[in-house]
C-alpha cells in the first residue's frame, strides 16, 4: 500500500467524517427505498453522505459512477484495511456489519491475491458449471429434481390447492439441497444455516455469533472433505489449491454459501414477485419462454442485492460533488443504479431490450461474480422459477404487494415470505421424490444411510415449522 503522487484533494474540501448525515436505514427505507434513493440524487447528486447504524458513508447513486466503482480496481479497493476509520480506531467496537468484513477470503482481497483465489474458484466450479460433464448435467438434474421433491412436499403435506409461503416452504429449502449437494456436505444443511447468514448481512445485534457459527460449520466441512475426498466443489478447491488450509477453505466455503442461499435465493424470489404483483415487461418474457430475460428483468426492478459491498478510496478522488479522501467507505448502490437504467428503457428511442443485460444483479468488474458461478445462478434461478410455474396452474398474492415483509438490511433488498395462494396443475408430482442419494464417502460403513432417511422429515419441518415462525 505504498504511497503515490497523485492528486489530492483541495484544501477547504469537507471530510466524509464532517458532513451532517442522515441515517438511511429509517421506517422510509423499508418501505419505499426508491423514493429515498431519489431524495438523495434531488438533494447531493450522484454521490450522498448517509449515516449507516452511526457510521458515515459514501452512497453511490447514479449508474455510470457505480460502475466506475466496480470496474475501477486501482482507485475502489475491497481490502478492509484501506479502510481509514477501521485503522484509527474509530469504529463503533460493536458495529454490526464489521463481522462479515472481517473475514479474509476472495471477496475482501485485491488484486493478484484476489486473482488467483478467484482463479482457484473458478477452477473448482467449472466442471459442475459445464452443461455436457457429468457433473455439470448431475446438477442441473438435481436441482429439477429437488424442486419437484418440494412440491411433491407441499401437496402431500398441503394438497393439491391451498395456501404455501414461496420463500419458507420452496425457496428457501430448494437452494439448502443444492447447497448440500454443490458443497458434499454429510448431511442435510438446516435452516438455521440461512439464519445465520441473514444476521450477518443484515447488521442484527448477534451479527457477530452468526458469523462464527457459520463460519465453523463450512469449516468442519472442509476438515471432512480433507479426509474423504469426494466429487463436489468443497474437493475440487482442494485439488486445485492443496495449500488451503481448513480455516481458509471455510472462509471461502462460507462466503459462497452466502451467495448460494441468500443472493441466489433472493434473485429467485424477487422474480416469483415481478411475476406475481403483474409486472408486465417481466410476465411477457415469461409468456414468451425466455426464462433468462424473465429473471433479468426481475433483476433491473429489484436486484438481489441492493447496495453493494463496501469499497474503500485508494487516494483522494473527485466523485459525483465530492471529493472522496483516501481511505474513505464507499457503498454502491445496484438498486439506486437501476432506476437510470428503468428510465433508460422507457424511452421510445431505446430498444425494450437494451438496458436488461445491463443489470448489476451479479455484478461488474474484477468482482464481479465470476462466470462459472453467474452460468450456475442462472441455472439454478430459471429453473427454480421455471419449475414453480410448470407444476402451478394458480398462484397470487395473499397480501398486496406493498405489504409484503421485508428484510431490514443496509445490503439486500429480500423478502422474509411470499405468501400464496396455489392451485397445482395436473401434472405436479403427486407423492414425494425419495430424498437426494447420500455420498458414499460419509455413508460408509455405517449401514443405511441416514441422510436419506431424515432428510425429507427435516424437510417437512423446514418447510411446514418455519413458515409457523416466521
Amino acid at each position: 500500500m505504498e504511497a503515490h503522487p497523485y492528486t489530492s484533494a483541495p484544501a477547504g474540501s469537507p471530510w466524509l467524517e464532517t458532513l451532517p448525515v442522515q441515517p438511511l436505514l429509517t421506517s422510509e427505507f423499508d418501505a419505499d427505498p426508491g423514493a429515498v434513493y431519489d431524495r438523495l440524487r434531488r438533494t447531493y447528486g450522484p454521490v450522498a453522505p448517509v449515516g449507516l447504524m452511526g457510521v458515515p458513508v459514501w452512497l453511490v447513486l447514479d449508474y455510470r459512477e457505480v460502475l466506475d466503482v466496480l470496474k475501477n480496481e486501482n482507485q475502489w479497493r475491497r481490502d478492509i484495511r484501506y479502510w481509514r476509520a477501521r485503522a484509527q480506531g474509530r469504529l463503533p467496537h460493536d458495529w454490526p456489519l464489521i463481522a462479515g468484513y472481517e473475514v479474509r477470503q476472495t471477496m475482501f482481497m485485491d488484486e493478484e491475491e484476489h486473482r488467483a483465489a478467484r482463479g482457484t474458484l473458478h477452477s473448482a466450479l467449472s466442471p459442475f458449471q459445464e452443461p455436457r460433464t457429468p457433473q455439470g448435467w448431475e446438477l442441473r438434474a438435481a436441482v429439477a429434481r429437488y424442486a419437484d421433491e418440494l412440491v411433491g412436499v407441499l401437496a402431500a403435506e398441503a394438497g393439491s390447492a391451498g395456501f404455501a409461503d414461496l420463500g419458507a416452504q420452496y425457496t428457501r429449502p430448494l437452494l439448502l439441497m443444492v447447497t448440500t449437494k454443490l458443497f458434499g456436505c454429510p448431511v442435510e444443511l438446516g435452516d438455521e444455516l440461512v439464519m445465520d447468514l441473514w444476521r450477518m448481512l443484515d447488521g442484527g445485534p448477534d451479527a457477530g455469533p452468526a458469523t462464527g457459527r457459520a463460519l465453523a460449520a463450512m469449516t468442519r466441512l472442509a476438515a471432512h472433505r480433507r479426509a474423504r475426498p469426494g466429487d463436489d466443489l468443497t474437493s475440487y478447491m482442494l485439488l486445485t489449491d492443496p495449500g488451503l488450509s481448513d480455516e481458509q477453505l471455510g472462509r471461502e466455503l462460507f462466503m459462497n454459501a452466502v451467495y448460494l442461499n441468500d443472493i441466489t435465493g433472493n434473485m429467485v424470489l424477487n422474480t416469483l414477485l415481478e411475476v406475481l404483483r403483474g409486472n408486465a415487461t417481466v410476465r411477457r418474457s415469461l409468456s414468451a419462454g425466455q426464462l433468462g430475460e424473465t429473471v433479468n428483468r426481475a433483476a433491473l426492478v429489484n436486484p438481489p442485492v441492493a447496495n453493494m459491498c463496501f469499497r474503500f478510496a485508494a487516494r483522494d478522488t473527485r466523485l459525483g460533488n465530492f471529493w472522496v479522501r483516501a481511505g474513505d467507505i464507499v457503498s454502491p448502490s445496484a438498486a439506486a443504479a437501476h432506476q437510470d437504467l428503468l428510465a433508460i428503457g422507457t424511452s421510445p428511442m431505446v430498444g425494450p431490450t437494451v438496458s436488461t443485460r445491463a443489470h448489476l444483479g451479479w455484478g461488474a468488474g474484477p468482482h464481479g461474480c465470476p462466470s462459472a458461478a453467474r452460468e450456475l445462478g442462472g441455472m439454478i434461478v430459471t429453473t427454480a422459477v421455471g419449475r414453480v410455474f410448470d407444476h402451478f396452474a394458480k398462484a397470487e398474492l395473499t397480501l398486496p404487494p406493498d405489504q409484503l415483509p421485508w428484510r431490514s438490511g443496509p445490503v439486500v433488498r429480500g423478502l422474509r415470505l411470499l405468501p400464496v395462494r396455489y392451485e397445482l396443475s395436473g401434472n405436479h408430482p403427486r407423492t414425494p421424490v425419495p430424498a437426494p442419494r447420500a455420498d458414499p464417502a460419509a455413508a460408509a460403513g455405517r449401514g443405511a444411510d441416514p441422510q436419506t432417511r431424515g432428510l425429507l422429515s427435516a424437510l417437512r419441518r423446514l418447510m411446514f415449522g418455519a413458515k409457523r415462525a416466521d
